[in-house]
């Protein structure tokens, strides 16, 4: 006990993670719904509304959920929440693809969506990918899609606007391209090192539809993979350099540099491709004036 007249404090133990989450969201579902107004939602306002925005019963009736269910998910109650019903509540509430996303990230839950992937980049974000030319660099995600790139980009790997989207992968071009097998001179070692770094990502994306999409097409379509994959090897990212014998200039030594763009391990990431020596600088600078570009700096970035 403390001295007469004090007041003895003992501190509380910090709250789980799982228990702040389900605070946070509970918050965040309130913050949302009294932001979008009745005719927003395409309900009658009616009389007597104190609620600002929307009331609980009306969200549990456009999501198609119990009221007493959504009462608790807004009271951070420890019950289960399934990606189905976390979707039909984004749609309720009007969320856009940056709410949505926190939403699922909230709930613990996967989207089901694939397009729900944001892979709209910032404009600083593209004016570094482009500034970094004659580099070739680009965005990607953690499946290796490349949701962006730039010139140099397309000079050194190839016409990427041409590739249907789901195919403008480096995983699925390392496995299945015939130009990219013949160029990368160490294909075979990055193409059992891409796909070890895969399957350790994968561990945390596997009910995702898109990652297994992927998997499943490399399956489907290359022995090579398949093989590969079921040797259950596992690495993480690490930089290196590749060895590619580009037809206009011959060797490239190229070492990737990556810049995350967000703590997730999923963020999409600027990866910069640069020279590993004199030699490879040189040869992308001629590769830039070949291309038709002014010494392939300042690339205007395209308005958004």
């Amino acid at each position: 006990m403390g001295e007469p007249g004090t007041v003895t404090v003992t501190a509380e133990p910090p709250a789980p993670a799982a228990e702040i989450r389900r605070q946070e969201l509970a918050a965040f579902l309130r913050s949302r719904r009294e932001r979008v107004t009745p005719e927003q939602a395409g309900l009658p306002r009616g009389v007597r509304r104190r609620t600002p925005g929307l009331r609980r019963e009306e969200v549990a009736q456009l999501s198609s959920v119990g009221v007493t269910w959504y009462t608790w998910l807004e009271q951070a109650r420890h019950i289960k929440v399934s990606a189905g019903v976390i979707d039909a509540i984004a749609r309720a509430l009007l969320m856009d693809p940056s709410e949505r996303a926190h939403l699922f990230a909230l709930a613990g839950a996967v989207d089901p969506r694939p397009e729900a992937e944001c892979t709209a980049l910032s404009a600083p974000v593209r004016r570094l990918m482009h500034r970094v030319a004659p580099y070739p660099a680009t965005v990607q995600n953690g499946r290796y899609d490349v949701l962006a790139h730039n010139r140099s980009w397309t000079h050194v790997f190839g016409d990427f606007d041409a590739m249907e989207p789901r195919d403008r992968n480096c995983l699925w071009l390392l496995a299945t391209s015939d130009s990219w097998r013949e160029t990368f001179l160490d294909r075979d070692e990055m193409l059992r090192d891409l796909i070890a770094k895969f399957r350790g990502s994968m561990a945390e994306h596997g009910a995702e539809p898109a990652w297994k999409e992927l998997r499943d097409r490399l399956l489907a379509v290359s022995a090579e993979f398949r093989e590969l994959w079921e040797r259950h090897e596992v690495a993480t990212m690490s930089p290196h350099v590749k060895r590619y014998q580009h037809p206009r200039v011959g060797l490239l030594r190229l070492e990737h540099r990556m810049l995350w763009m967000a703590p997730l391990a999923q963020a999409h990431r600027l990866i910069a491709y640069v020279p590993a020596d004199d030699e490879t600088e040189e040869r992308l600078e001629r590769l830039a004036e070949l291309s038709g570009e002014a010494e392939g700096r300042g690339e205007r970035v395209p308005a958004e």
